[in-house]
């Protein structure tokens, strides 16, 4: 019994420290700009669309939508946080666009908010090319 004690005590003092512990924004990493035209889609109408850059406490993401004869055919990353479950859920979060032709996407378990910013800007490229 006078063993439990101080181990109880040590587990709870080790839990506040984690539970008060909060994880710094990783650095961006910003990828190379392409012309919005047929470079990015590749052919006549073709178009690309950026959608707006959303910050989050992971870094910042934003995404370009490319069209081809109206149709979603490539999501492409113009900004992404460097987080290992961000970036592992991308191309989940690509499929699950292209499969859906749109922004409703389900979320990537373990990277919530990098899947909810995703959604956000590539409905943002969607909308801004009606």
């Amino acid at each position: 019994m006078h063993r439990a004690i101080p181990a109880v005590l040590i587990t709870a003092a080790a839990f506040v420290v984690v539970w008060q512990f909060e994880p710094q924004p990783s650095t961006v990493v910003a990828l190379p700009q392409t012309s919005s035209a047929a470079t990015a889609g590749g052919g006549a109408g073709s178009q690309a669309v950026d959608g707006t850059a959303v910050s989050t406490r992971w870094g910042t993401v934003q995404v370009r939508a490319v069209f081809s004869n109206g149709k979603l055919t490539d999501v492409q990353l113009v900004q992404m946080p460097n987080d290992r479950h961000g970036i592992r859920a991308l191309p989940t979060l690509k499929a699950e666009a292209l499969k859906a032709q749109s922004a409703n996407i389900d979320t990537v378990s373990g990277a919530t908010v990098t899947s909810e910013a995703y959604a956000q800007s590539l409905q943002a490229a969607i909308d801004s090319r009606k």
